[in-house]
């Protein structure tokens, strides 16, 4: 099943999609929900992020490979960074290249996992209990700060719109065996499988849970694989006019447009 968010007549609302039709939630997304009538085709409506997330909270290093073309050591726990929930943007959105940082901003192709209940302390054996389900995530972030100006995340993977998600939220994966990529104005750059994490999604949440509480609707971005433009032989950022495209096998095509900030 996938669930959208979409504004249709200045009204911003979940639905299912089926196909090319939207169909009406009853109920809530985290409890108990019925499928109602359709309501609209998706050419009617504006697609927004499937979800307002309370918190982003991302895995660094998560991919053996971009570890090593990143020059640092593979990871005996996960690296956890937080990104701002201003950052959040939709699909076909654009990404604000900011007039602080505009030179040096990469893609990350990540598969994002949606909390559907208040997790704490929880198993991994029952990971799956808390899972609403996934969509595919663009960690944007510029590397000048993260790398020399700041030496630490927030900031570089905070500004606005350097979270594109979505297109949908899919119910019904099987998230440890993807194939995911991402695709900059027709060339492939990143093309992996999910299947190559480090720390598998069940013992993420678990080891999340048992360091803070997650929320019902928090997103979870879970690494992204080798192949980011800092790390390449010549690097390649990101430059108005740019289209970036997220594909992972199973969700669907996450594509936004670059600008300069105005």
């Amino acid at each position: 099943m996938k669930i959208i968010r979409y504004k249709k007549n200045e009204e911003i609302k979940h639905g299912i999609l089926k196909g090319n039709d939207i169909f009406s939630i009853k109920g809530d997304i985290f409890k108990d929900f019925e499928i109602g009538e359709k309501i609209a085709k998706l050419s009617e409506v504006e697609l927004k992020a499937p979800i307002e997330p309370p918190n982003i909270i991302a895995i660094g290093l998560n991919y053996r490979k971009h570890a090593e073309e990143s020059g640092l050591r593979i990871p005996d726990k996960p690296i956890i960074f937080i990104k701002a929930t201003n950052s959040l943007t939709g699909p076909d959105s654009e990404i604000i290249l900011p007039k602080l940082a505009p030179d040096e901003v990469d893609y990350e192709a990540e598969l994002a996992v949606i909390i559907a209940k208040e997790a704490k302390n929880v198993e991994a054996v029952s990971s799956q209990d808390y899972i609403l389900g996934y969509s595919c995530a663009n960690d944007v972030s510029a590397r000048d700060c993260q790398i020399r100006k700041d030496k630490q995340w927030a900031r570089a993977k905070s500004f606005d719109t350097f979270c594109p998600l979505g297109p949908v939220i899919e119910t019904e994966l099987e998230a440890d065996n993807c194939k995911i990529s991402s695709i900059l104005n027709g060339e492939v750059m990143q093309q992996s499988n999910t299947s190559y994490m480090i720390f598998s999604i069940d013992w993420l949440i678990s080891y999340l849970s048992h360091n803070m509480t997650l929320k019902p609707g928090t997103v979870i971005l879970t690494g992204t694989p080798e192949g980011v433009g800092f790390a390449r032989e010549e690097a390649v950022f990101l430059r108005e006019g740019d289209e970036i495209e997220i594909q992972i096998e199973g969700i669907g095509s996450l594509k936004n447009k670059v600008v300069k900030e105005k």
